[in-house]
């Protein structure tokens, strides 16, 4: 995305923070440009949770997944003890407690398969009312954000109108760094729910209460538990 880009969304993270919370943003090494497929998923994961490992050992409370479809997430749980949070898991559970029914807007009709699973994954398929694609690939989002803005809040109408959404979700951290979510919700009439915010504020309850993931959920590699380091982990 670029350093003005991740210096952008870290500005946005620390003004939807709670005081005495502090964001860092930082880049995973390797991986593709965007994630659009299972496939980008996998290619993202093994840095990522690298990445993760070093954040707890650096000294963070918390680490945030920075796609919405969580790559890595279960893996980095395995791994830390901190809370490891995943954006779509999180607004998924929010969304899910905004009414009856919800919705999540994509980029691809090639992912509502892949979102349909995560809302599996979470526990709250039987609310979702549908996923629906935006067919705006995720590094053109910010290209013309005033086109963006109308077909979200187009998108985002069908899903009410015709699903019987009651609450709406941006299925990809870009749409949800854009910040439309009060104008969208606006000309909605429906909650919208930003992935960011929700992941940060999942984050920040997560450690005001001293909690995290459950290790029996979520136990160490044997391997790990046998001592041998992470590194030993990778295939030559």
């Amino acid at each position: 995305m670029g350093l003005k880009e991740m210096r952008r969304r870290e500005g946005l993270l620390n003004e939807w923070a709670f005081p005495g919370t502090e964001v860092s943003v930082i880049d995973v090494a390797d991986g593709p440009l965007s994630i659009e497929s299972a496939y980008e998923e996998a290619l993202s994961v093994p840095a990522t949770v690298e990445l993760i490992v070093k954040c707890e050992r650096d000294g963070f409370d918390a680490a945030i997944i920075g796609c919405f479809g969580d790559p890595g997430l279960e893996a980095a749980r395995e791994l830390v003890t901190m809370p490891v949070v995943g954006p779509c898991e999180s607004s998924l559970l929010l969304a899910a407690g905004l009414g009856h029914r919800f919705s999540v807007l994509t980029v691809f009709d090639s992912l509502i398969a892949g979102q349909e699973l995560l809302a599996v994954k979470a526990g709250v398929r039987a609310k979702l009312a549908s996923v629906r694609a935006t067919g705006i690939p995720v590094l053109d989002l910010m290209k013309d954000p005033e086109f963006t803005k109308r077909r979200l809040i187009e998108v985002a109408q069908a899903c009410v109108t015709q699903d019987r959404a009651d609450a709406f979700l941006f299925g990809c951290m870009t749409m949800s760094f854009l910040d439309m979510g009060e104008a969208v919700s606006a000309a909605v009439g429906a909650p919208a729910v930003n992935a960011g915010k929700a992941a940060l504020k999942h984050a920040e309850m997560l450690v005001s209460m001293g909690l995290s993931h459950s290790k029996t959920a979520f136990p160490m590699p044997a391997k790990m538990l046998a001592g041998k380091p992470f590194e030993a982990l990778r295939v030559a």
